[in-house]
């Protein structure tokens, strides 16, 4: 049997100094110190023993903000580590979330691996906050131009810095701290599918979002990363995965109606939606989401997206189309929207015009043009040289897979020099 002192100590000292003797009398005083900041909660003593256990649970939020508000001092001096910090998955029992928090690996693979804080932190000043979001804003813009394979071990040791620092910063502070980290983490997950081609890695970085953005209680965030994983199954090629597909949607959605959505944010959820039964093959449902999308744009009133939605626009969303109406086998259409797309998209958009040229080229495929499809893949490519996209090269392979009755044509051939030449052959083996 344990020690009777063994568990949260660091509460329970708390809670004693304070005069409760009892863990029910904790659970009422955080249940009244609750109703005096106006949430409606309801604090058992089961709670309590789980709270002083030897592996507190992370409280939820509004249970957080009770409890700061009785104790005033931040939950991390009251012996709760955030769970995208890394909380021992052997020992880690959640309160309550969405998703299992047990996410670890190994940093030498390239995936974030986060530690522990047990230990009281020591207060950092309110400048670390600014300069931690400076740097992840930083990476935002690199995004577009920095080799994914460089910027990801960069991002990803900055989600491991921010989630080190977090217990440090007090209050409204460590919310501001947290929903940097859940942007980084997001970021680090978006390389790792779109870039470097590797789910299971960008699945991990995803969890970790969503546990930093709850610990921000940023609703659009979290619909943002749900979005995000929808990606996972929808591109796993399984049919049987349509439902968790679907899921990860409607779970964004009811995310983004708890908080001022903009209508970029609302057509971008549409869109991604668009891609998820696009992939499962109902192409009549994607176009209709799509049209709805256009028309969000045309009459919605715009307000301000946050600064993180940078991967979406019209244009996105008329690449989103284009692809939607290829695979839906209307090339006429198919190539006006994509060649439209391809005119309008900016000098900094060289990742989706590999992903545009890819199409472009597949629909010269689909209208027996071998010789055309072969310039706009190899246009493609040279894109791909200068700025590697692992979704930009699938269009391609792709497109490639599909000339094969055309094999012995010289324009083929010459793609095929293109496309298994020394540096796009190992871009393509090393991301």
């Amino acid at each position: 049997m344990g020690s009777p002192e063994a568990g949260n100590t660091r509460l329970r000292s708390a809670r004693q100094a304070i005069g409760l003797r009892s863990q029910q009398q904790l659970a009422d005083a955080v249940t009244r110190a609750g109703n005096s900041i106006g949430l409606r909660i309801s604090i058992t003593a089961r709670t309590v023993r789980r709270w002083e256990s030897d592996a507190p649970p992370w409280p939820h939020p509004d249970h957080q903000a009770a409890v700061e508000a009785l104790f005033q001092r931040p939950i991390a001096e009251l012996g709760f580590t955030p769970p995208w910090a890394g909380a021992p998955p052997d020992t880690y029992q959640p309160e309550r979330g969405p998703v299992s928090p047990s996410v670890t690996a190994s940093s030498a693979a390239g995936a974030l691996t986060l530690f522990p804080q047990r230990q009281p932190a020591v207060p950092l000043p309110g400048s670390v906050v600014t300069d931690y979001m400076s740097v992840t804003s930083a990476h935002r813009h690199m995004y577009w131009v920095v080799p994914p394979a460089q910027l990801h071990d960069v991002v990803a040791a900055h989600v491991n810095l921010g989630a080190r620092l977090v217990p440090s910063v007090p209050g409204a502070a460590r919310r501001s701290l947290a929903a940097a980290v859940s942007e980084s983490s997001l970021l680090a997950g978006r390389i790792e599918f779109f870039d470097l081609q590797n789910p299971a890695k960008a699945q991990a970085s995803f969890v970790i979002a969503l546990q930093a953005a709850q610990d921000a209680q940023d609703a659009l965030l979290g619909s943002a990363v749900l979005a995000h994983m929808a990606f996972i199954p929808a591109f796993s090629g399984d049919t049987k995965r349509a439902d968790e597909a679907r899921d990860k949607i409607r779970a964004s959605r009811a995310f983004a109606r708890r908080a001022p959505a903009s209508p970029e944010m609302l057509a971008w959820l549409d869109a991604v939606e668009a891609e998820v039964e696009t992939r499962f093959g109902d192409t009549r449902k994607a176009l209709q989401l799509i049209h709805h999308a256009e028309d969000i744009f045309a009459t919605e009133e715009p307000r301000p997206s946050p600064v993180w939605l940078d991967w979406f626009s019209p244009v996105r969303l008329a690449g989103f189309k284009g692809n939607t109406l290829l695979i839906a086998r209307q090339p006429g259409p198919a190539r006006d929207t994509l060649q439209d797309v391809l005119a309008h998209l900016p000098e900094d958009s060289a990742k989706q015009r590999s992903v545009i040229l890819g199409d472009l080229a597949a629909v010269a495929v689909s209208e027996n043009d071998p010789e055309q499809a072969c310039v706009l893949a190899e246009e493609a490519l040279d894109y791909l040289a200068r700025y590697w996209y692992a979704t930009g090269m699938d269009r391609v392979r792709a497109v490639r897979e599909s000339l094969t009755r055309w094999e012995s044509l010289p324009c083929v051939r010459r793609l095929d020099e293109r496309l298994y030449d020394w540096n796009t052959t190992v871009n393509a083996l090393t991301g």
